[in-house]
């Protein structure tokens, strides 16, 4: 993108942003127990995330980011760069092990991220609500025909379908000696950028594929005290009954009024850093699925509109409800009153969970 459309697009996004914001102050929102939103103010060059609701230099707001497969298996942690993820996906794959989808916008200045590790089709649709650029180490057959569309643009080390072999873009990876395969595949900033260049994608969001509406972010500390009793204590999450081999857990901090993410009974960390992964939002997504083949391979239903969830943040829990109507459409939370949540300020933690799997949580 040549300097001068570059600037224009920045122009034209930070216009259309702050107009947004002044147009949702004017207005308003409706009435509900949701409502706990106050005048921002306005910080000249920065814009809110749409991904966290942070201020964000207005040049950040036309990078694309990026979608990682990253492992919770023990002997591949810690991983690198995780902390930066904006919006972090845990799922379950075969074998009953999960699996994290880091989305992270500010990616640009990482040395080295992962280790990465093999998709699968369900991440797919999770991914492009946000139209990233997808890292991922393989996958299996089931993918096939998504991973090949037009439209995606992703970056593997090996072949999509699980058989071996080079892939486009694969230079872009690297493996380390401190881990046996396939626990050692790296990836970075650099190697990101050179292979989008190399297979001619987008390093700006995409007219017609990026949707700046995601969340709904309080203008404020929602503490939920709005919902009176129907906001139960929550200042430990046990997702063990969901992800029973990581056994994925939260303790609140109310220091900070952040969650603490541990798996395999130790603190998640980050491997560039040792930061332990922390959260202002953390939602459970009850979803659909099925089991696709002797292997074990499973299917979640992503698309749907009748199934519900809570949402904790700031020591406490609410019931919601949730819909995704497309591919490239945000899943909008739903509070019991038929009013979408509005998510504290900071990074969001999602377990999408076999429906029936409960979570624990006082």
């Amino acid at each position: 993108m040549k300097k001068r459309t570059i600037k224009t697009a920045l122009k034209k996004i930070a216009a259309t942003v702050l107009a947004a914001a002044t147009v949702a102050v004017m207005a308003g929102n409706s009435i509900s127990p949701a409502a706990v939103a106050k005048a921002d103010e306005v910080l000249p060059g920065y814009v809110r995330s749409v991904y966290t609701n942070e201020w964000v230099p207005v040049e950040q707001t036309i990078i694309r980011p990026i979608a990682v497969m990253m492992p919770t298996d023990k002997v591949a942690q810690p991983s690198y760069g995780i902390s930066n993820a904006d919006i972090l996906y845990e799922m379950m794959e075969e074998g009953e092990i999960s699996r994290q989808l880091a989305v992270m916008n500010n990616w640009t200045g990482l040395a080295k991220i992962g280790n990465v590790r093999s998709c699968r089709a369900y991440y797919i649709p999770q991914a492009t609500e946000w139209d990233p650029i997808l890292i991922h180490f393989g996958g299996v057959v089931y993918m096939k025909d998504r991973i090949t569309a037009a439209d995606i643009n992703n970056i593997s080390g090996t072949n999509q379908y699980g058989v071996g072999g080079g892939a486009p873009g694969s230079e872009a990876f690297f493996r380390t000696s401190d881990k046996k395969a396939p626990h050692n595949a790296y990836t970075s900033a650099p190697g990101i950028i050179n292979a989008c260049a190399q297979l001619g994608y987008s390093l700006n969001i995409r007219e017609g594929f990026y949707n700046p509406k995601h969340f709904t972010f309080a203008d404020g500390v929602n503490t939920l005290e709005q919902y009176g009793v129907g906001a139960v204590a929550a200042n430990a999450i046990d997702l063990s009954q969901i992800f029973p081999y990581t056994k994925s857990s939260f303790v609140y901090n109310p220091t900070d009024g952040m969650y603490y993410k541990s798996i395999h009974g130790k603190p998640q960390t980050d491997g560039l850093n040792g930061q332990q992964l922390k959260f202002a939002n953390v939602i459970v997504q009850n979803t659909k699925w099925c089991r696709l083949d002797a292997k074990g391979y499973l299917y979640f239903q992503n698309i749907d509109n009748t199934e519900d969830g809570y949402y904790f943040t700031k020591g406490k829990c609410i019931h919601v409800t949730w819909q995704k109507t497309g591919e490239y459409t945000p899943t909008v939370y739903y509070d019991d009153f038929g009013n979408e949540i509005q998510l504290n300020e900071g990074k969001t933690y999602i377990a999408v969970a076999q429906k029936e799997r409960p979570v624990i949580f006082k």
